[in-house]
């Protein structure tokens, strides 16, 4: 049982962790404070500061504790069940929060469809790493946009295994027609990292290409993500 010194400690420690993000955000804090304060919001009644510091010595930074399995954090000694949900959430809600809207959403909010800038593609980047980057085995995924590049609607279209996502033009040109699309993005993950173009990117890239040209749909952009890196074919000019 914590003696009383040792409990007031901890929490006077926390509430100096509040206070502080508070008055700066997280821009002052180490990637161990960040994770401590994160697990403030989820282990009550304990002293997490070790916590926090085991989980950057296991998995190298805050970004790679928020990519980290479930079933690895919860190797840390203390850390409990909740913890491990709670990062869990605060990086699907980062990706949430990065994800270019969707028509499904707009209808709610009555307002007009999220234009995909041309001059700007950082945040469309943004969302693919977040969302596809830290996946342990390749996701591909599809935005559907109208002639004027408003966004219609984004779609996971297949998982495969860690080095291939079997795609099939047919099926893909079938969505986008029943979505109306007029401009496709595509946008799959590395998960070893490298996320220069294999061979089966550019033969598949080329065989979407065609099949769009048939139904007068246009491929913008295929995009490959790895956690911290982005390709894009239009960029490298291979569209």
């Amino acid at each position: 049982m914590k003696s009383n010194s040792a409990a007031q400690h901890y929490l006077g420690h926390r509430k100096r962790l509040r206070e502080r993000f508070k008055k700066t955000g997280l821009a002052s804090f180490q990637d161990y404070e960040a994770i401590e304060f994160l697990l403030t919001l989820a282990v009550p009644r304990k002293d997490v500061k070790m916590m926090a510091k085991e989980a950057i010595r296991r998995f190298g930074s805050f970004r790679g504790v928020l990519d980290a399995p479930a079933e690895e954090l919860r190797k840390i000694p203390g850390i409990g069940e909740v913890a491990p949900l709670a990062i869990r959430f605060i990086r699907e809600a980062a990706t949430l929060y990065l994800q270019p809207k969707s028509q499904a959403d707009l209808t709610l909010e009555k307002n007009e469809p999220e234009i995909l800038s041309l001059e700007d593609p950082n945040r469309l980047h943004d969302y693919c790493k977040a969302a596809l980057g830290a996946q342990p085995n390749e996701m591909f995924k599809v935005i559907y946009l109208n002639s004027r590049f408003r966004i219609i609607d984004l779609e996971t279209l297949t998982e495969g295994t860690i080095d291939r996502a079997t795609i099939y033009p047919r099926k893909v040109m079938e969505s986008a027609l029943k979505k109306k699309a007029s401009v496709l993005v595509f946008a799959h993950n590395h998960p070893d990292g490298n996320i220069n173009p294999s061979e089966h990117d550019k033969t598949l890239t080329r065989a979407l290409v065609l099949a769009a040209k048939t139904l007068n749909i246009t491929v913008f952009d295929h995009i490959i993500v790895s956690n911290d890196e982005v390709f894009s074919f239009r960029a490298g000019g291979l569209l």
